[in-house]
């Protein structure tokens, strides 16, 4: 089976191939630049690399989230449409527990986050079991603070695990002390080496049916939604 993966949730801009289950090549660049312009060029230079023809791909595989709202919808849209015209399945992983692949067979629970700003993180708590990963509480946009709390609370030793390190370092370090492990290096990206991994083992989704998750609304769009039930409450 050939497999493409492709992630731009973040800033990272990632893809790779897969060749019956073997990594036959990949791209990463984390450079802040326009994903929409970047995406299919790295896409194209990848399988003209591999000496892959688009039409010989089985299956597409995509971050769907969270972390940048342009750069989730940019990345699933590319390859529903890339699934769709190709005639092949596509299966989404979460961003989050893409980032999470890498510490599996560290026998030590997981937990993998990017900055949301104002205080908040979006988080992935897993355990890995066998090489796999085991979610033991569902994703989602918590206060930083909120988070460290639960995880010292817990006990256990955590891997924590984030491109987004250096401006939680402190805080982790100040509540969770010793149960916090932070890999050397201490900034963390996506590979989407791993993407393609995760999403092998992955059921097929429908199509149509592929949406990205962002976890919580965009700024303009809450504000358009509040604006819309305060006139209603008025009416």
């Amino acid at each position: 089976m050939n497999i493409l993966a492709m992630d731009t949730s973040n800033q990272i801009l990632g893809v790779a191939v897969l060749r019956n289950g073997e990594i036959v090549g990949s791209s990463i660049t984390n450079i802040n630049r326009n994903h929409s312009v970047r995406l299919m060029p790295a896409v194209e230079h990848l399988l003209k690399e591999v000496g892959m023809a688009p039409e010989e791909l089985d299956k597409i595989v995509v971050a769907s989230g969270p972390g940048s709202y342009t750069g989730v919808r940019i990345g699933v849209t590319t390859a529903k449409t890339l699934a769709w015209s190709l005639g092949i399945p596509i299966s989404t992983v979460s961003s989050l527990e893409g980032l999470a692949w890498q510490g599996r067979f560290s026998g030590h629970n997981i937990c993998s986050f990017f900055d949301a700003r104002r205080g908040l993180a979006y988080a992935g708590i897993y355990q890995s079991k066998d090489g796999l990963l085991v979610s033991t509480r569902p994703e989602e946009n918590i206060l930083m603070d909120d988070l460290l709390q639960i995880l010292k609370e817990a006990g256990e030793k955590v891997i924590m695990i984030s491109p987004d390190m250096a401006i939680h370092r402190s805080r982790i370090e100040d509540i969770m002390g010793d149960l916090a492990i932070i890999p050397d290096g201490a900034k963390q990206f996506s590979n989407p080496v791993d993407l393609a991994y995760c999403g092998m083992m992955r059921e097929p989704e429908d199509v149509h049916q592929v949406t990205p998750n962002y976890l919580r609304l965009a700024e303009a769009e809450a504000k358009w939604i509040k604006m819309n039930k305060d006139l209603q409450n008025h009416e």
